[in-house]
Order: structure tokens, then sequence, then C-alpha cells
């Protein structure tokens, strides 16, 4: 069975003080809207609204919208503002839902196993992205997309071209997007001196200079050459 959101109209006018009643009364205020009809703003339950953005389909589940006086709408969660001190949600906007019209939707990448480079090589597993967008009806809409990773060796990549395939579903990032890779660990610690240094060796290699170290500041150098032109020649 689908979660069904019941909500009441809003009325009145729509100000800042409104909106603050309606969160006093232990509801937040939202915005229903799309599929060709008007914008309806309601009032809905927070602990209904928390329930679906922590389900394992998170804000891509879809729903039933029951307003009083009015038919059941499918919809969606689009948007969402949370109090930033308590974390507590202060407004929601949620999207009506054509069924037989197709969408488009951010969805979790899910690594699962560990890769050869990590248990083999003492690599790191490095996640580049961790959400894709597709586009698909709403009924084919994933929760999250599984991918089998312990295959990759010391820096393979996997690429969204790698990623589960299907008729429902298509990707909306570009075919060759790294997903996630396998580094060495001394490519992930190193510091920027490190790699300052090796780009000064390079560069050295390349112009075929040999690059010297210098230690103190010019001027003591200077000083010291200056010292030792005035020194006195020794008696004989």
């Amino acid at each position: 069975m689908p979660e069904v959101v019941v909500a009441k109209p809003r009325e009145g006018k729509f100000t800042k003080n409104a909106a603050r009643r309606v969160r006093v009364a232990g509801k937040i205020p939202a915005v229903l809207y799309g599929s060709g009809h008007d914008a309806v703003a309601i009032e809905v339950d927070p602990k209904q609204i928390s329930r679906i953005l922590f389900s394992e389909s998170g804000h891509n589940t879809i729903f039933d919208v029951e307003i009083t006086g009015q038919p059941a709408s499918k919809a969606m969660i689009v948007d969402w503002q949370r109090e930033p001190i308590k974390d507590q949600l202060i407004h929601i906007d949620l999207k009506r839902i054509a069924l037989d019209k197709t969408l488009k939707v951010k969805v979790r990448v899910k690594l699962l196993g560990t890769p050869v480079g990590v248990k083999a090589s003492g690599g790191i597993l490095d996640q580049v992205m961790r959400q894709v967008e597709i586009e698909c009806l709403p009924a084919d809409i994933p929760s999250h997309i599984d991918v089998d990773i312990s295959h990759l060796a010391l820096f393979d990549s996997l690429r969204v071209s790698d990623l589960p395939h299907s008729g429902s579903i298509k990707y909306l990032n570009a075919d060759d997007a790294t997903v996630a890779h396998v580094v060495s660990i001394r490519e992930e610690a190193a510091t920027p001196a490190e790699v300052d240094a090796a780009a000064a060796a390079a560069a050295a290699a390349t112009t075929g200079e040999p690059e010297v170290a210098k230690k103190g500041k010019p001027e003591d150098a200077a000083k010291t050459a200056d010292a030792g032109a005035k020194k006195p020649a020794a008696k004989k």
C-alpha cells in the first residue's frame, strides 16, 4: 500500500506569521502543484513527511495526497526546507505525478563488494558520484542503483557507462563520467609540498639544468661574498 499523506487546505493570507501559526499547531506549510492543475497551499503532518524522506526510496517515493474535499493525487517531494538550528522541517513542495509520463530524478548509487585493488594492492576506493540522474516512468524509479565493484583493480575506474542498464531507465549523465575509482594511498596522502617538489624536479629534467638547493637568504650570501673579498691576504 502506498503512503497516504492527509492534507488540509490553508486559508487566508500566506504570510510568515500565518506559516508560523501552522507550525505552532504541529503542522508544516506546503504547496502542491503540477500535472496541469493549479497550485494549492496546504498543511501536512511533519511526521508523515519525515517518514517518507527517511525511507529507502527517500524523496523519490510516490505517495497519495488526500486533500479535504478533493480527489486524491499521486505526488512526490521535490523540495523541502529545514530550520538550521533544530533541524526541523519548515516547508515542503509537493508535485503531482502523472503515472504515464517520464520523470527526471536523481538516484543513489550503491557500491557492492570490495575492489581487488583495495584487497591485493592496498588502494583506496574513492566514490566520486554518489547520485546519478535518470529519466523513467514513475513506477520504474529505483530506490537505488546497485553495482558490483569487486573487480576494480588499482587505478581502475567505474563510469556511468558501466552501471546496470535496462530499457526502463535512461542515464542523463555523460557515459564517461567517473562514478568511482581505486587510487593509491601514496596518491591520496601526497602533500602540496611533495606535489610542488615533484613538479620542480620534472621541470628541471625537461630543461636539462641541474636544480641547486640554496640555503639562507640572498642577502646573507652577498654579505659572505663581500667578507671574503675584503679579507686581507695572508702575509708570507
